[in-house]
């Protein structure tokens, strides 16, 4: 079992002075985060992707390269990376990059994002979320595994004979886990490739994701991959601890009523 910390990098106003940070400062704050995480014995630090106000982390290989060179033992993670409007070939070259960087301590979390405005700020459709969800990580799926790809889809141009360079680490690419909120052929599609399943439990009641992760067990049992209760789950979601939970709740109420 792993315990780390991520964060979506929203800059928001501080409830209890009223102050707003810049983004240079939350920035940062982030490296600052990651470092004190190594500190206490925390096993991961993950970052998500966005590319609007409030959020600042938009360039996730950037922030977590300058971590890898300040820490020495945390798994860096991405909570999560775009595969819809990412090109896969360019996942696949810089989580690689990455990986060799960071000397193996490198995760990487698919989702689709939380805005629908992304789509076509990068040429994507977000009607199409879910087959690009799955076309794309198909594509990234055989990028990390063939030296010689050949490929054609609905997405993207083909390919033919492509090598992805740098070729993953002693040849074993990033641990992948697919997160997910509300689709279950996300949850499918880890199973079937025997992949993580994060169910970020931040928005729905749990029973919808008890749902989730049944259905990833059992589809992760089904293709052989283990038994289901050896599947691979991660759970996200808020944590606030004081020695007297009324405490906790009186002190994290304003950030909560404030978030956004």
């Amino acid at each position: 079992m792993q315990f780390g910390i991520f964060t979506v990098g929203d800059v928001t106003r501080d409830p209890t002075d009223g102050r707003t940070p810049t983004e240079h400062e939350r920035i940062k704050a982030l490296v600052t985060i990651a470092r004190k995480a190594e500190e206490v014995g925390l096993d991961v630090f993950a970052t998500g992707e966005h590319h609007n106000r409030p959020f600042v982390p938009s360039s996730p290989t950037t922030m977590l390269g300058w971590i890898a060179a300040r820490t020495e033992r945390i798994i860096l993670s991405t909570s999560t990376t775009l595969i819809t409007t990412n090109d896969p070939v360019k996942i696949a070259e810089d989580y690689a990059m990455l990986q060799h960087l960071a000397e193996g301590r490198v995760d990487l979390m698919m989702g689709r994002g939380n805005t629908g405005p992304v789509y076509p700020w990068f040429g994507q459709d977000i009607r199409q979320g879910i087959p690009l969800a799955l076309e794309n990580y198909n594509l990234l799926h055989r990028l990390w595994r063939e030296d010689v790809v050949n490929w054609e889809g609905k997405f993207r141009t083909p390919l033919q004979g492509f090598t992805s360079t740098p070729r993953p680490l002693d040849d074993v690419p990033p641990f992948v886990w697919h997160g997910s909120i509300r689709s279950p052929e996300i949850a499918e599609q880890a199973a079937f490739y025997g992949d993580g399943f994060f169910a970020n439990n931040i928005l729905w009641p749990k029973r919808h994701f008890q749902k989730l992760v049944g259905l990833y067990r059992r589809r992760y049992a089904h293709y052989g991959h283990g038994r289901a209760e050896q599947a691979i789950v991660g759970l996200g979601g808020h944590v606030f601890m004081r020695p007297r939970s009324q405490d906790a709740v009186r002190e994290f109420r304003p950030y909560f009523d404030h978030s956004p």
